[in-house]
């Protein structure tokens, strides 16, 4: 069996790119949630004066990662903030003194066994780093006596366009990476891992390649250039040939899907008890003077990032943070760097061409990697037909935009898969 996808132009010209560090900006925006689950609530107030690594939100919700800060200064104000999806949440600002004095409390964890292992996991603040942010401690807290979790598969396809920061991981962070992997498989006793790396990566390849060639549980399998083979069920079977069908986990199938940066901070923090506190980004776009990878605290404004790689913001047109395919559009360009961030892309006049009817070519349905049929699922929105919309389970729709990238007609397919879903619930 092969899983659908289409081709796509890679962009990846930051590939060879260092990752260069953002000089500290003088004001950090920190939203108290960044990703799937449950928002944080500030434990600090105004004046509060707060050091690298301090905790600054956390919550008794299960399905929630703490969040720390990622500067030494004084928090100036605490306040509603607006998400790109539409929720508020509160956000945390801190004028920074320029100092990057380490709170006492970052320290190395003591683990020993698998439950301080995702005790730490969670206490670090890690959410998923490719994908939507899962908090990384539920995918890992699995109960050992239900689930026989037999192999991790690393994901590090990277498929989207521009996007490097995660090959730019296993290039400059290889041993991280492969530590992480060994810890896991240590505290979680999985007998064996997979490293998934698309073949337009081929220094990652080798650098991985060298690095895990004494460890025989590791294995490097390399994969077809081919979009979306980042989505956790795509990775999946085209990693170890298992399929993961509808309202499955890739623990129903004995895995765990971790993201390649996932695994690299799990091992840094580790070894130095530094919570996730900066990320690494790609910055590229046609309106950036020079595109690059860059690490800087969450809470940055993107902005910062963009006039650090010489972007005349005023010609962007469009900035997305994310990939072009499944990044969202930012309305505001101060909007803060979150956790789940991997790039920030700026473009500018739009090439999209505009709409005409659908010619029913079945394009869309022949490109989804889910073997839906987003044609139909069009027509059954636009009518606001509920049941049909079921029934053709539009709630299965990783948003990939493979749809829309390959209809001949430029219907906003993706966009109204996404709607639909809302529309369900």
């Amino acid at each position: 069996m092969k899983l659908s996808g289409i081709f796509l132009p890679h962009n990846k010209g930051t590939q060879d790119s260092a990752c260069v560090k953002l000089p500290l900006p003088k004001t950090v925006r920190i939203p108290m949630l960044m990703g799937i689950g449950a928002p944080c609530v500030p434990l600090v107030i105004k004046g509060d004066k707060v050091k690298v690594g301090d905790f600054i939100g956390d919550t008794d919700k299960l399905m929630a990662a703490p969040i720390h800060s990622p500067v030494s200064g004084t928090v100036t104000a605490v306040e509603d903030h607006l998400l790109l999806n539409g929720r508020l949440c509160k956000l945390v600002v801190i004028e920074t003194d320029g100092e990057q004095s380490i709170s006492p409390d970052v320290m190395p964890p003591n683990v020993r066994d698998k439950r301080s292992f995702c005790d730490a996991v969670r206490i670090s603040g890690c959410v998923g780093l490719g994908g939507a942010g899962l908090p990384t401690h539920i995918k890992l807290n699995y109960d050992q006596n239900t689930r026989k979790i037999n192999c991790l598969v690393i994901n590090a396809a990277e498929c989207e366009p521009y996007i490097t920061s995660d090959c730019r991981t296993m290039i400059e962070q290889p041993d991280s990476v492969v530590d992480g992997i060994q810890q896991t498989l240590k505290y979680l006793d999985i007998e064996r891992a997979v490293i998934g790396i698309e073949d337009n990566k081929p220094e990652a390849i080798r650098i991985m390649t060298e690095k895990t060639a004494s460890d025989g549980r590791i294995e490097i399998k390399v994969l077809k250039s081919k979009y979306p083979q980042g989505a956790e069920k795509v990775m999946a079977y085209n990693t170890t040939g298992r399929l993961i069908g509808d309202r499955q986990l890739p623990l129903d199938k004995g895995l765990i899907v971790m993201n390649v940066s996932t695994a690299a901070f799990i091992s840094d923090y580790i070894r130095t008890g530094m919570p996730l506190v900066s990320r690494r980004v790609t910055v590229d776009g046609d309106v950036v003077g020079n595109p690059m990878n860059i690490e800087a605290p969450i809470g940055t404004p993107i902005s910062e990032l963009l006039k650090f790689a010489d972007t005349d913001i005023e010609k962007a047109k469009k900035i997305l943070m994310g990939g072009p395919m499944m990044g969202l559009c930012v309305y505001d360009p101060d909007t803060p760097l979150i956790k789940t961030n991997n790039a920030i892309l700026a473009f500018g006049e739009s090439r999209k061409k505009p709409q005409t009817a659908c010619i029913s070519c079945g394009r869309c349905v022949s490109a989804c990697p889910i073997k839906l049929m987003p044609c139909r699922l069009e027509k059954a929105f636009d009518a606001h037909d509920i049941d049909t919309l079921r029934r053709l389970r539009a709630d299965l729709c990783m948003n990939c935009g493979a749809c829309s990238y390959v209809c001949p007609a430029r219907r906003s397919l993706a966009e109204k898969n996404q709607l639909a879903k809302m529309l369900i619930k």
